[in-house]
């Protein structure tokens, strides 16, 4: 099974609970999104690898280590996820950035493509997809399947909040992708939302509640 890693940083934590805080405006809504997306960026990316070169200091030469070339994708899923892909730009600028639109049909609670636009060598790349609320798990397993079919091998997906019924979906459709989130909550509702969660992730990152 894929690993869940649930990161419990304080600052990862205080930060969550401005989120959910219903009085949280539009503006530091987002910012602190992008906060968090950046510092849960640098739990995900520790297994990058390395590789040694020399590097001349202003006392000496030496030999030090960099990233080894990693070719690295991230994927938001549209459009919620659109709000985390700053904050991992802050630290992995040279980052392409694939977009999958997916929606969930009201009834079903299933998810609908609508769009999807990949770089022509995500294959070749290894993939963080992000999506700030991980519910029913149905459009992240999706959007994985997406990239599975494009030949992608190495992917991971990035939440800031999960429910345990996505991760049960996301362990049984895709055992192989990791998952990183700063909270699992409760349960869902019965109109499919994280309880207590923090509402409609989407609505309150572009103000459109």
């Amino acid at each position: 099974m894929g690993s869940v890693h649930i990161l419990e940083h304080p600052l990862l934590q205080h930060k969550l609970a401005i989120l959910r805080d219903e009085n949280t405006g539009v503006r530091d809504f987002r910012e602190v999104v992008s906060e968090i997306a950046t510092l849960m960026c640098y739990e995900a990316t520790r297994d990058l690898p390395l590789q040694e070169v020399e590097i001349k200091t202003p006392v000496a030469t030496d030999r030090f280590q960099v990233l080894a070339g990693k070719k690295l994708a991230i994927v938001p899923i549209l459009r919620a996820g659109l709000g985390m892909v700053d904050g991992i730009l802050t630290l992995i600028p040279s980052a392409k950035v694939g977009h999958i639109g997916l929606y969930r049909d009201p009834e079903t609670l299933e998810p609908v493509e609508y769009y999807c636009k990949l770089p022509n060598d995500i294959a070749e790349r290894d993939i963080i997809v992000l999506d700030p609320m991980l519910a029913t798990g149905g459009s992240a397993s999706a959007a994985i399947r997406f990239l599975k079919n494009y030949g992608c091998k190495n992917i991971k997906l990035m939440n800031i909040i999960a429910a345990p019924n996505g991760i049960e979906r996301i362990q049984k459709d895709h055992p192989d992708v990791e998952v990183y989130c700063a909270a699992v909550d409760k349960c869902l509702n019965d109109h499919g939302y994280i309880v207590p969660g923090l509402g409609d992730a989407g609505d309150r990152i572009f103000g459109t509640k």
